[in-house]
């Protein structure tokens, strides 16, 4: 009786995990969020990618990888979330966020998954100006001010 309840359990719990899980994949400079696109993407290069809003093709987010100028030193890189629409500018050096061994293109996916489950980004792509400012506020480490150049 207790192996029954406690696979009822097990199964219920998977069932609430895929339920809540969201797929998205970018695919020929698209960003389908359970197979609806809901923004544009742009791959200007391996460190570098922009998204548009479907409205009105305007950029509203861009990603950029910085390596610091030390490309050999891995451990002061850091990547920017510029908001543009918001003008806001998140600068972090948690690369786990986002890594997936080098293929930018499921790094990408891994962002904007991170930005749903923040609800930086609904469901239809369109930004939170509210949750921009409270995702700046959680992950901002302000790594150009503190650099000396």
């Amino acid at each position: 009786m207790a192996v029954n309840r406690l696979l009822a359990f097990f199964l219920l719990m998977i069932s609430c995990n895929f339920y809540f899980s969201q797929a998205v994949t970018i695919k020929d400079d698209k960003v389908l969020l359970d197979g609806k696109q809901i923004l544009k993407a742009e791959k200007i290069n391996v460190a570098q990618y922009s998204f548009f809003s479907m409205k009105d093709d305007e950029e509203i987010l861009m990603y950029r990888y910085m390596d610091n100028e030390t490309p050999r030193y891995v451990s002061d890189d850091y990547f920017i979330l510029n908001f543009l629409s918001e003008k806001i500018k998140v600068e972090s050096t948690d690369i786990a966020k986002i890594s997936n061994f080098m293929n930018s293109k499921k790094g990408m996916e891994k962002l904007i998954k991170w930005l749903l489950k923040e609800r930086v980004i609904n469901h239809d792509g369109v930004l939170n100006p509210e949750r921009v400012a409270l995702f700046k506020e959680k992950y901002d480490e302000n790594i150009t001010e503190r650099t000396l150049r």
